[in-house]
């Protein structure tokens, strides 16, 4: 039998309906739709925590308790550059911090506000929060050139309070200061002494620090060690005092965005696609064992049987599975924060695995139809 021959039977089945081709396609569509979605919604979700933990600075750990070196501080994001590094990447932003004198507005003489010195670097961190920053479409972990960090940095309630913006000139008992910046600092379980201060930029040589913060995602085991390089020990009293804590404590300290990845209930979504792929499979060709019986009577060859199954199949099962690839990439890149292509990916394994099993199902349930039970398949029909 001519293969152009298999094909057009093919074909004439799926048109005339024989092989009940639409009823086939929905029934892949939805199965495998019901179990991708679910997967892409839990992926989805795990993302969206992520993205909330970075939003809200829980990526950042403060070292504490000691003298930091301001250099050794600032350098610790250039080893983010360096993947041949013990420590694997680094962090994206690191700076130090120290307490900086009382200001005093000239329009309220009678209320200080707390101001803090910090170095160059971690004036990048209030950047990534600032009202006015433009977005130039650049990768945010890199370096941006539009940083100014010739003036003081403030946050936006005390911004609005004193009216005052990006460029605005603030009097204060001690002289005239510039804005260069204004960020955001929300309530939202983070350190609060930096919600109502000034910032103050200085050179990472000038002097020491008291602290050292370093953001890092994903949280590696190296951060704490690259942090506690950076402590200037004179003693061992002070060194047994230095330690790491959170920026935002709001948030479980302990969390593992890889391991919660990978621990998922829904990663074992595949096995049941796998499962309704047979089961779809072998129905497909069990209710029309009594047609492909008669065939192989007539003088059908077995390899002809078989290939005309599996173009049969593949047409209802694959536009089925091509319709739930379609509409799970659109979802994905649609709602998707950081990585589209990874969480379709991720989402699309049931829908092939459903393929693949009724694919392979559909094929072996052809091989165990025997001419000789032609008549009990008449009898039992």
């Amino acid at each position: 039998m001519r293969i152009s021959s298999i094909v057009s039977e093919a074909l004439r089945n799926i048109a005339c309906g024989t092989s009940h081709a639409v009823l086939m396609t929905l029934a892949v569509f939805i199965c495998s739709s019901l179990l991708g979605g679910y997967e892409m919604a839990s992926v989805l979700t795990l993302e969206q925590q992520a993205a909330d933990r970075i939003q809200a600075d829980a990526d950042v750990t403060m070292l504490v308790g000691t003298t930091t070196d301001g250099i050794a501080c600032d350098n610790l994001a250039m080893i983010a550059g360096d993947k041949s590094t013990a420590a694997g990447i680094g962090p994206s932003i690191s700076g130090a911090l120290r307490d900086g004198p009382q200001i005093t507005p000239n329009s309220t003489p009678g209320r200080d506000v707390t101001s803090y010195e910090v170095t160059p670097g971690l004036i990048r961190l209030f950047a990534e929060h600032e009202i006015n920053r433009i977005d130039n479409g650049s990768d945010k972990n890199a370096p941006s050139g539009t940083i100014d960090t010739t003036g003081i940095w403030i946050p936006y309630d005390l911004a609005n309070d004193f009216g005052l913006s990006v460029g605005s000139r603030l009097e204060t008992t001690t002289g005239t200061a510039t804005v260069a910046g204004v960020y955001q600092w929300p309530n939202d379980g983070r350190d609060t002494r930096l919600a109502y201060a000034v910032i103050i930029p200085v050179s990472a040589s000038d002097g020491t620090f008291d602290e050292c913060w370093a953001k890092q995602w994903p949280i590696s085991d190296d951060t704490d060690r690259l942090l506690y390089s950076t402590a200037i020990v004179a003693n061992g009293s002070e060194q047994s005092s230095a330690g790491t804590t959170q920026l935002n404590k709001g948030f479980d300290s302990r969390y593992d965005a890889y391991d919660s990845y990978r621990t998922r209930m829904t990663k074992w979504l595949p096995i049941p696609g796998l499962a309704i792929g047979i089961l779809l499979g072998t129905l497909s060709v069990y209710r029309r064992r009594l047609e492909y019986a008669g065939a192989l009577h007539s003088g059908q060859t077995r390899g002809a049987q078989l290939l005309g199954i599996a173009l049969e199949t593949a047409i209802w099962a694959g536009l089925g599975t091509i319709c739930t690839v379609t509409v799970l990439a659109a979802v994905g890149y649609r709602y998707s924060i950081a990585d589209p292509a990874a969480i379709t990916i991720a989402a699309e394994r049931a829908p092939i695995a459903m393929l693949s099993g009724t694919m392979v199902s559909a094929i072996c349930t052809g091989l165990c139809v025997r001419e000789s039970q032609l008549f009990h398949y008449f009898k039992t029909r």
